[in-house]
């Protein structure tokens, strides 16, 4: 799952083509420059395009931050409900948010560089709104998921607005420190011990 595939993914058709180059191009500089430092005419320069081509497809710099952020988490989602689609108890769902997890920052390291930077930004910013609707939309769907009868009762003693930190918090850590290049391993590589804590994390076991 290359950079290309996942905007492809997100944004196919030849009709999105120039979308799909200023993502790319936008995303480099992000990475490599900080998303304050980078500018639109930095951005224009490496597209080769005009100023009022980005403008038109997302009205300014918060824009762009905030699409590529989005993006990232719409297709981290889709993995996400691929792995949850074939788990039928609680435990195999948390292995499934993990696997998806990390298995997806593996695959897209320089998107999930991004977005680990890019949140902060989002969270103050004009588009803070809908990140909060889409992270209560993504944590309620989760906690009715593992909170369903047949997923087991003890689940239900946790508030629906921390399960997902429970959960995700020990992978979260880890993979940040893989893309700082502060742990030599891949996160994939941990990602049944990763699993094994977060279940016990929650389970009453």
């Amino acid at each position: 799952m290359e950079t290309a595939d996942l905007l492809e993914r997100a944004f196919p058709g030849r009709r999105a083509e120039l979308k799909r180059d200023i993502f790319r191009k936008a995303l480099a500089l992000f990475n490599e420059q900080g998303i304050e430092a980078t500018t639109i005419e930095m951005i224009r320069t490496e597209c080769q395009t005009s100023v009022g081509a980005i403008y038109h497809h997302f009205g300014n710099k918060e824009g762009l931050v905030a699409a590529l952020f989005f993006t990232a988490l719409e297709d981290q989602a889709r993995l996400r409900e691929q792995y949850l689609s074939e788990a039928t108890t609680a435990e195999q769902g948390v292995q499934a948010l993990i696997y998806s997890y990390v298995d997806w920052v593996d695959s897209q390291p320089e998107w999930a560089r991004f977005q680990y930077h890019a949140r902060f930004a989002v969270t103050k910013g004009p588009f803070k709104d809908e990140l909060a609707s889409r992270n209560t939309s993504r944590n309620g769907q989760l906690w009715q998921w593992l909170s369903a009868a047949e997923q087991g009762e003890a689940l239900k003693r946790y508030p629906a607005e921390l399960m997902f930190s429970l959960i995700i918090g020990a992978s979260e850590s880890y993979c940040r420190a893989w893309l700082a290049g502060r742990v030599p391993s891949s996160p994939k590589a941990h990602r049944e011990l990763l699993a094994q804590a977060a279940w016990r994390s929650i389970s009453a076991e």
